[in-house]
């Protein structure tokens, strides 16, 4: 494996710096079953409030807080309104199929954003035929639509009609922070408008693993039944958690950094010969290079071969970037460059 110097890969890449990992050595710790982790009660405490919800339960990934909400909202053969980008349809490996054996009713949103009007089109009438519509999915931000955020009253139609068709509403955050910071728009405020939403620590904040999943008392009751289900308590949590803690106290404001690099490394990129670049909003940069005569596998081979460059390659001539907490500006001059020289060379 050649050396990585410079990985937008994914914002998953992240490591525990020094003082987290201090955080993380220091903590207090107990059996978050019986909840007598206060480290973990504590987190879990701070993301009910972060996000406006009663309460909250830590989980070891995001996909596992996907499927939990599903299986807690769903009952077997109901139906999730959901875009057709959204990570529970392309990388959960078919858990929602599995897990809550639920149905994906896919809707085809502008950059993973779609309307009331596409929801209202896609709740099936009530005859015994047709799956049961019942709940509407968000995910904040759109992964595979370029890191697109939902804007406040985007969220709000689709919740308020949901709601008043009687459908629950989910919210994949796995970057709602990210567009928290983006929009100026207060977490509690998208929160309220879901039945359930989660954070991700593990992406932009940092965190060497986990998920928050938040919701009302009685939905966390259930989703701490489904935790049992699929594996059980992590016992003395509060280890990974202060990792949490530390990452919602210190690394919120600075994903600010992180955007400003994706637009510096989008602004570089559509300077290239044949590369042409999607709209940035956060952290997330989509770019294709059709135009260049190579392949997205050949460029992402050859930039971490030559240069030690990673990136990903999502299509035959379509790729994926994405900056984080271990991406520096000079980092960027060096991806550009990497780049270039590959895009030249062809």
């Amino acid at each position: 494996m050649p050396e990585i110097l410079v990985d937008l890969y994914s914002d998953t890449v992240t490591k525990p710096t020094p003082a987290m990992r201090d955080a993380m050595a220091q903590a207090e710790v107990g059996d978050e079953q019986k909840y007598e982790d206060p480290t973990t009660n504590r987190l879990q405490d701070m993301v009910a409030a972060l996000l406006g919800r009663e309460a909250a339960v830590f989980l070891p990934s995001g996909t596992m807080c996907n499927e939990i909400a599903l299986a807690v909202h769903c009952e077997a053969g109901d139906e999730v309104v959901i875009d057709e980008t959204a990570h529970a349809i392309t990388a959960e490996a078919g858990g929602p199929a599995v897990v809550a054996r639920a149905m994906p009713r896919t809707v085809h949103g502008d950059r993973g954003v779609y309307s009331a009007a596409q929801l209202e089109a896609a709740i099936r009438p009530p005859v015994r035929h047709a799956p049961v519509t019942s709940l509407a999915w968000v995910e904040q931000t759109s992964n595979f639509g370029g890191g697109t955020c939902w804007k406040l009253d985007e969220v709000a139609a689709v919740c308020d009609l949901a709601h008043a068709r009687g459908l629950r509403t989910h919210c994949d955050g796995a970057r709602v922070m990210n567009a928290v910071v983006a929009t100026g728009t207060p977490a509690a405020a998208f929160g309220a408008h879901f039945d359930s939403i989660w954070l991700d620590l593990s992406k932009g904040l940092g965190a060497p693993i986990g998920g928050v999943l938040a919701g009302s008392a009685q939905f966390i009751e259930r989703a701490w039944r489904w935790k049992q289900r699929l594996g059980g308590a992590m016992r003395q949590s509060g280890i990974i958690a202060a990792a949490g803690v530390y990452a919602l106290e210190h690394n919120v404001d600075r994903l600010a950094e992180d955007h400003a690099a994706a637009r510096a490394l989008a602004g570089g990129l559509a300077a290239l010969p044949g590369v042409a670049v999607d709209a940035v909003e956060t952290n997330i940069v989509f770019f294709d290079i059709v135009g260049s005569g190579m392949t997205a596998a050949d460029l992402a081979d050859r930039a971490l071969a030559e240069h030690g460059v990673r990136v990903g390659a999502v299509g035959p001539a379509r790729l994926r970037a994405v900056t984080h907490l271990d991406v520096s500006a000079a980092d960027i001059d060096v991806a550009l460059e990497a780049l270039g020289s590959v895009l030249r060379a062809q």
